[in-house]
């Protein structure tokens, strides 16, 4: 498997105003490139057989400073630090309902996402998804108390609960095109904040950033082995309509677009989006259209033979 590396600048070397797209092409051609993203989708049947958790690096949380947030102001810095941890916070409810839409399509994966449940709701196992989503929220804590030095008050949301319709494979669809752009949004956003920071702070992001490309990765190639026709196009067309913020409800879209669009404008509220900047709203966008051409290249290049060898259970 390949190993990362962390490229952490000093503060110095970097003038925040004029450099942040320079800052974010360095790091998305560091950290999304194919060989990366083969590697973490190759990962995923070793996982099957023996799941192991990724490693973080060793932080050294007491270096954490107000100094190594660049180019943003550190109360917008912070607000937008509540929203990602009311994002992360609640990853047993977003577990289990990926565990119940995957398991009658890919027991597998279910189990590697929501581990083992019994009948009563009651965790026999935890899923690799959760062991390693469930230390960011945690995280995102530990920075903002060694910034302010209290602890962050914060709103938990509830996750959607699993709901099957008529279909299981309509309804795995919806929501695992869901379940990527949610992956893909957190990619971005922990690459713009590492573009904002230096040193520790930055380090931590790394380490965040690494777990969703990696998770990223492996459902983005999943819905592309199980619904090769569409999958593509439904996650571009539902993007284009989520960035120029067309009014869904009044198109012939299908209901899943809804959803995603209300969950990305939700997304971006709790995130303080309206207290950004105009050029720090750009960056973002940036981000979002960048690292979904590379991943949209990388996509054509993974075979339906190859995905099988991944993807089909003996």
């Amino acid at each position: 498997m390949l190993s990362y590396k962390l490229n952490v600048d000093k503060k110095s070397e970097i003038d925040p105003k004029k450099n942040i797209l320079k800052r974010l092409d360095t790091l998305i051609n560091q950290y999304i490139t194919p060989q990366i993203l083969c590697d973490r989708l190759e990962d995923l049947p070793h996982q099957f057989k023996n799941p192991q958790p990724r490693a973080w690096q060793p932080i050294h949380w007491q270096n954490i400073n107000s100094e190594q947030v660049i180019g943003i102001k550190l109360e917008v810095f912070l607000s937008i630090l509540i929203g990602a941890i009311e994002t992360e916070e609640p990853i047993r409810g977003y577990t289990q309902a990926s565990r119940q839409y995957l398991e009658p399509i890919h027991p597998q994966l279910a189990r590697f996402v929501g581990g083992i449940a019994a009948t009563d709701g009651t965790m026999l196992e935890l899923g690799l998804w959760e062991k390693e989503e469930r230390q960011h929220a945690p995280a995102l804590i530990k920075i903002y108390k060694q910034l302010t030095g209290k602890h962050p008050s914060f709103s938990l949301h509830t996750p959607k609960i699993y709901e099957p319709l008529n279909n299981p494979y309509d309804d795995l669809y919806r929501h695992g095109l869901h379940r990527v752009i949610t992956e893909y949004s957190a990619v971005c956003l922990y690459l713009w904040l590492m573009a904002h920071t230096t040193s520790t702070l930055q380090q931590v992001f790394a380490e965040l950033l690494q777990d969703e490309i990696n998770h990223m990765t492996k459902f983005w190639g999943f819905g592309l082995w199980l619904f090769p026709e569409s999958y593509l196009s439904r996650i571009g067309s539902s993007l284009r309509r989520i960035f120029v913020q067309q009014n869904a409800s009044q198109t012939s879209h299908i209901q899943s677009t809804i959803h995603l669009f209300r969950t990305f404008r939700r997304m971006m509220g709790v995130l303080n989006w309206n207290g950004w900047s105009w050029h720090h709203r750009l960056e973002l966008v940036y981000t979002f259209i960048k690292v979904l051409h590379l991943l949209w290249r990388w996509s054509k290049s993974l075979t339906p033979e190859y995905l099988t060898q991944l993807f089909v259970t003996k």
